[in-house]
Parts: C-alpha cells; sequence; structure tokens
C-alpha cells in the first residue's frame, strides 16, 4: 500500500502517446521537406509541407476526443511547428528562389522564420483569452501553405530560373511573414459543427471543391490559401467602414437639432 502513490506519480509523470505520435509526425515531415530541398527536390519539399498541415491538425483533435490534453503536448505542438511551418518554409523558399538575392534572400528567409516564432510565442500567451472565432494574425501553418505553395507551383511550371518568379517568391515570403505578426483578424472556423447535420448542397460543394483541386493540385491549393491571406485585410477594411459609418451616424443621430420655432 505504501508504494501505491509511488506508482501513481510515476504514472503521471508519463506522456500521452498517441497524440504526440502525430505531433512527432508532423515534425517529421517538416524536416523531411529540408532535406528534399537540400537535395533539390523541391516537389517532395513542397508537398511535405501540406502533409505536416494535415499531421498538425490531427494531433489536437485526437487530443480533444480521447482526453488526453497536456501542456507537455501543447508545448511539443509549438516546437514542432516551429520547425515545420517556420524553419521548413524559410530554407525552402531560400535554397529555391531567395539564394539568388543574396545577403537580402537570406535576411528574408530569416525574418519569415522569426515571424513565425513570434507569431506561435503570442498565440501561446492567448490561450484562453483571446476569441476563438478568430485568429490574430495570419496562422503559421497557412503562411508556410503560401510558401511552399508558389514553391510547388514553380517547380511544377518549370519557372525556377525566372527572375520574376524569383522576386515573387520573396515577395511573397516576406508579406506572409508580416502577416503572421500583424494585429487582422482571421476566421478560424472553429464555430463550425462538424458533428451535426448540413444541407446537401454543403456535401455538394465539398465534392466540387475537392474536383476543382484536382485538376491541378499545386494552382488551386496555393491559390486557395492566397484567398484565405487575402481575407483577412479585406474584412479588416469592410469591418473598418462599417464602424466608421457607425460612428457617423451615431453622431448625426446624437446632435442637437434647430431650436423649435419661437424658442
Amino acid at each position: 500500500m505504501a508504494d501505491e502513490p509511488v506508482l501513481t506519480q510515476r504514472r503521471r509523470r508519463g506522456i500521452y502517446l498517441l497524440p504526440n505520435l502525430f505531433t512527432t509526425a508532423a515534425m517529421f515531415a517538416g524536416f523531411y521537406g529540408i532535406v528534399a530541398a537540400i537535395n533539390e527536390r523541391f516537389e517532395t519539399a513542397a508537398i511535405s509541407i501540406f502533409a505536416a498541415m494535415v499531421l498538425d491538425g490531427m494531433d489536437g483533435r485526437i487530443a480533444r476526443l480521447t482526453n488526453t490534453q497536456s501542456a507537455f503536448g501543447a508545448e511539443y505542438d509549438s516546437l514542432s511547428d516551429m520547425v515545420s511551418f517556420g524553419l521548413a518554409p524559410a530554407l525552402i523558399s531560400y535554397l529555391w528562389a531567395l539564394h539568388s538575392f543574396g545577403k537580402t534572400g537570406w535576411v528574408v528567409a530569416f525574418l519569415f522564420a522569426t515571424m513565425a516564432a513570434l507569431r506561435l510565442a503570442r498565440f501561446n500567451t492567448q490561450v484562453g483569452k483571446a476569441d476563438k472565432r478568430y485568429f490574430q494574425g495570419l496562422p503559421s501553418p497557412s503562411a508556410a501553405a503560401l510558401v511552399a505553395g508558389i514553391v510547388w507551383v514553380g517547380t511544377v511550371g518549370d519557372l525556377r530560373d525566372s527572375a520574376a518568379m524569383a522576386t515573387i517568391t520573396m515577395a511573397l515570403t516576406a508579406a506572409a511573414g508580416l502577416l503572421m505578426v500583424s494585429n487582422i483578424r482571421y476566421h478560424s472556423f472553429k464555430e463550425l459543427d462538424l458533428h451535426g447535420r448540413v444541407p446537401f448542397f454543403i456535401v455538394l460543394l465539398i465534392v466540387l471543391a475537392f474536383a476543382f483541386i484536382s485538376v491541378n493540385p499545386p494552382l488551386h491549393i496555393f491559390l486557395g490559401f492566397l484567398v484565405y491571406a487575402a481575407s483577412g485585410p479585406i474584412l479588416t477594411l469592410i469591418f473598418m467602414r462599417r464602424r466608421r459609418a457607425a460612428r457617423r451616424a451615431q453622431a448625426a443621430g446624437g446632435s442637437p437639432g434647430a431650436p423649435p420655432p419661437g424658442a
């Protein structure tokens, strides 16, 4: 009986295996993307980033479904994200195109990795405080998808030697990094109910979306994340205009009217 508390304490010191396996797999995919880029297999490198995104999206859901959330898992997930969505896209982008710009190229790649680290650190400090319906700044997986997507599109189209594509890649890498640390809000889609019933046309739209992507996966996946990245600034501008219009209407309604006749 005296050994029972000791055994319980030892069990608590362990880690949950299943969700952390997916986290490890996501980090492996990101690391493999770096190795593939070093060997100039850029299509494989880009696909590895998207594989890391899928695995990263599964570990948290599996932890919640199996009730195996832990502080260790949250920290390990952040470190995995830094490798897969910070260092890996930055190095892939540099090895594919940014190296042609010399010092400017590796500085842009370093800034992307740094912005990803800052984005993850800020996210960790806001857990439980921020509105779950929105992300503050572009999520690091989406930023990584932009960089990996342009590399994938350029590799399939044999555009690596194009100066215009190199310039676009550098501009996109810099823009994705800045969006990560911005205060622009992005929909998190966490309010979607995946367990309830949906209208039939929703299923039809999903089927059409898969068919659309299958026509040209590199281009259409990249365009999808590009639209999501652009949605943040667009929605922010719309929200700001509506807020200004509401303030003007409130000011006009609250202003004193003309004095009554004979006053």
